[in-house]
């Protein structure tokens, strides 16, 4: 038996239900020169007790932030994650559901959603945000999309300290349309307000940043966020859900769209995915937003009920009207970041970006008093910081690995001129010890 729960009996009623005399008439349409006929040299059938063995011996060969301590970051973060998230998203009613294509019968699915977008626009200070997205790169990708839309500009001028997989998702996404990417160089690892003012023209439909940014800096926002709205254009940010517990809202500083990855917010790294998008805005924009927004009614009995306010995605209405063509939200993982943040709370947040970025800046000086090594931008960041290091940084990798450590990321792949650098990350899982333990071994390195 292949896994399948149909004994040979069963197969014989379903062939004979189907009025077939085997499965191999299913398939006598195909172009029979494409059927494989020979056995496909699979290894010889097991018991359940025998492969789940087996596949637990592969999976060993794995490591994860579980058995190691990671000082990695570059946009999925090792945050602890309180035991509320996985005991309510594993509950079958959350764990199996999928889009509420008759939402009025899915009143729970709705409701986590639009908690879900109250504490989303609660965290950044907007108006209005989504049903979530797919991951932080193609919610930047919307939001791009939106800004030229709205202003019928087609320019886009794009920090090159955004994190460069998002902007080349963007590059992807935009290589076959009207709209033009230019990307505005960093210097001193912020973005160069120069080169941005010499490009930023009444042709721009947005300026995007990174805040933090890829390296982990402070963007001056206020002043970008100014420098846009001069021109017309409109300001957007990616965003680090979990900074937001001690930095400045992106609607106090001036921002028009926010997005951002939102794994930070009691998602694990889990080898990269599934993520989740978060997406907010303005008002004034709700209705070129793409996906879904969840609202709050009251039904026919006079009681509170939930509804999809706006669905403005093409499985809903006519196609040449969809503000995108995304095809579905990542709802469990929304509902992840909201029972997170409903455990932790505006406190709990704010200690979760404390001892990260007091974690951080304790690993910086650390580093930066070590004979040959060097702190690349002196300018305030977040939890993470560029290093250059005098040795053989992929060995130093290696080295670390081997005593149970996940060292900082090489930048030269991404950035040629930060050669020998390293991105580093700390949040509030990393211990004192292993901050030193790490350190005591980047002193070796020459």
């Amino acid at each position: 038996m292949d896994y399948i729960g149909n004994t040979e009996a069963d197969n014989k009623d379903i062939l004979r239900e189907l009025g077939i005399a085997s499965t191999e008439d299913l398939l006598k349409d195909l172009p029979q020169d494409r059927i494989i006929r020979q056995r496909l040299g699979l290894p010889p059938a097991a018991s359940e007790f025998e492969v789940k063995t087996q596949l637990r011996k592969i999976a060993s060969q794995n490591s994860s932030v579980a058995d190691f301590a990671c000082f990695l970051g570059a946009g999925a973060y090792d945050h602890y994650i309180p035991s509320t998230v996985p005991v309510i998203t594993k509950r079958g009613e959350f764990y199996t559901a999928y889009t509420p294509y008759q939402p009025e019968i899915s009143q729970g699915t709705l409701q986590s959603i639009f908690e879900y977008q109250t504490m989303i626009c609660n965290l950044t200070g907007m108006d209005v945000a989504n049903a979530s997205l797919y991951d932080g790169a193609t919610a930047l990708y919307e939001a791009i999309h939106l800004a030229c839309e709205h202003t019928q500009r087609n320019i886009i001028l794009v920090a090159k300290a955004i994190h460069p997989e998002y902007r080349q998702v963007v590059h992807t996404y935009l290589k076959n349309s009207r709209i033009i990417i230019k990307e505005i160089p960093f210097l001193a690892g912020l973005t160069d307000l120069a080169a941005l003012k010499s490009q930023l023209t009444d042709q721009v439909a947005a300026v995007v940043v990174q805040q933090p940014n890829f390296f982990g800096c402070l963007e001056p926002v206020q002043q970008l966020g100014a420098m846009s709205h001069e021109q017309g254009a409109l300001f957007i940010t990616s965003v680090y859900p979990v900074s937001l517990g001690v930095l400045q809202k992106p609607a106090e500083y001036g921002a028009d769209i926010v997005t951002g990855e939102g794994q930070s917010l009691g998602l694990p790294v889990s080898f990269g995915g599934p993520y989740l998008g978060i997406f907010a805005c303005r008002q004034e924009f709700m209705r070129k937003m793409p996906g879904r927004i969840v609202g709050e009614s009251i039904d026919n009995r006079g009681q509170r009920a939930y509804v999809l306010t706006l669905q403005a995605r093409e499985q809903h209405i006519r196609r040449e009207r969809a503000t995108s063509n995304i095809c579905s939200n990542e709802a469990l993982c929304a509902l992840s970041a909201c029972v997170y943040l409903s455990s932790m709370g505006a406190a709990g947040l704010r200690d979760v970006a404390t001892a990260s970025l007091s974690g951080a800046h304790y690993l910086a000086n650390a580093i930066g008093r070590i004979p040959g090594w060097k702190i690349n931008f002196k300018t305030a960041f977040f939890n993470e910081f560029v290093a250059t290091a005098p040795g053989n940084i992929e060995a130093l990798n290696r080295r670390l690995l081997r005593k149970n450590i996940i060292g900082g990321l090489p930048l030269e792949k991404y950035y040629p001129e930060l050669k020998k650098s390293l991105l580093f990350c700390v949040t509030e899982k990393r211990t004192k010890t292993e901050i030193d333990t790490l350190v005591s071994i980047l002193k070796e390195n020459r």
